[in-house]
């Protein structure tokens, strides 16, 4: 058997689709499942469509290119503001994209018009959180030019919060789409069909019933493929968490002092490490580092075993008073929070295997 690995239960996963899309469904709001964080690997991208999503987002266009080449057939879009060097991809692959500069989207019209096909455009508007969107005060200028180009369908709006600067959805930053929504309709005499209101941290939101009712998607990956939300640090009520989980393997194991020997430097990355008293203990190092993942985003499964730190391939665990025997070959097994999710399925050096 190989390791690293990452083993994800498929059957857990469609549970957690299945569950967020009724959920949703119940307040007439469209799940959009996203499949970057599993670098839309097909037995998961099915499963996720088996929960009932009928609708993909992912931030990669090769992802999206990939699921095209299984034969999905579900309406798939590129979440991420498209590169002007990637619009003929966009245009032939997506089925539409979410933009905030309109240099792009006439990129996209062109390259549109030249293939004889239709993109669809989601507007994002920026409603706080400052990472992409056009400012609530120019939504309207921006989507009258929207309107005039040829090959583009104005689908919608949508936002984002909590990906960047950590801000929070509420009933009164999901509003203003609402209110913007109302604004265009009113200027331009046209149906804004969809509202797309967030994403996973939004689901909060959904469950106690304070989403503006036209609210009509979201765009969730995290709370499908690990019951989760960083965002708001809790687990989704209703969803399993336990649905990926990396198996190491130990390479060394030794006592050792806790506190390293002489004048300290900078580590490998630049950073100057403190390290605290605590006597000898039982050293472990699993074969992993921070080139394959965010390693402060690991959980052990066995909380008795604490996460030292880590260099580009060593992990170095604290398995003192571990109530198993850890020695050369163990497998040590951890949860991940979705940060550390991405690296370990961009890794190549990390194998997956579904369950």
């Amino acid at each position: 058997m190989t390791y690293p690995r990452v083993e994800i239960n498929l059957s857990l996963i469609r549970e957690n689709a299945n569950y967020i899309v009724d959920l949703c469904e119940r307040f007439g709001i469209e799940v959009m499942g996203i499949t970057k964080g599993v670098c839309a690997i097909e037995p998961v991208v099915r499963t996720i469509i088996e929960g009932g999503v009928k609708k993909l987002g992912d931030s990669r266009i090769k992802n999206i290119k990939n699921m095209k080449g299984y034969g999905i057939d579900l309406p798939i879009y590129l979440i991420r503001i498209p590169m002007p060097s990637e619009v003929d991809e966009v245009v032939n692959w997506a089925d539409g994209s979410f933009n905030s500069e309109i240099e792009v989207i006439d990129l996209l019209s062109k390259r549109a018009v030249s293939y004889g096909k239709l993109h669809k455009v989601i507007l994002m508007v920026d409603v706080g959180d400052l990472r992409e969107g056009v400012m609530p005060e120019d939504v309207l200028k921006v989507v009258g030019q929207i309107l005039e180009m040829p090959g583009i369908e104005f689908e919608g709006i949508g936002t984002n919060v909590g990906c960047y600067g950590g801000v929070l959805p509420t009933i009164e930053n999901t509003s203003i789409l609402v209110e913007i929504a109302k604004d265009i309709e009113k200027r331009y005499g046209i149906e804004v069909k969809t509202i797309s209101g967030g994403n996973t941290a939004t689901l909060k939101l959904v469950e106690n019933g304070e989403l503006p009712t036209r609210v009509n998607q979201l765009r969730v990956g995290e709370a499908i493929l690990l019951g989760a939300d960083s965002t708001n640090f809790r687990k989704v009520p209703g969803t399993f968490q336990d649905t990926v989980i990396l198996k190491t393997q130990i390479i060394e194991v030794k006592i050792k002092p806790s506190k390293p020997i002489g004048e300290i430097g900078r580590d490998a990355f630049g950073n100057i490490p403190f390290f605290e008293d605590k006597g000898s203990m039982k050293r472990a190092i699993a074969a992993l580092g921070k080139q394959d993942c965010r390693i402060e985003g690991l959980i052990p499964l066995d909380d008795s075993i604490k996460i030292l730190g880590a260099s580009s391939d060593h992990l170095i665990l604290d398995v003192t008073d571990s109530m198993e025997e850890i020695k050369v070959g163990s497998v040590v097994d951890f949860k991940m929070t979705y940060g550390a999710m991405l690296g370990l399925m961009t890794s190549p050096y990390v194998e997956k295997v579904t369950v």
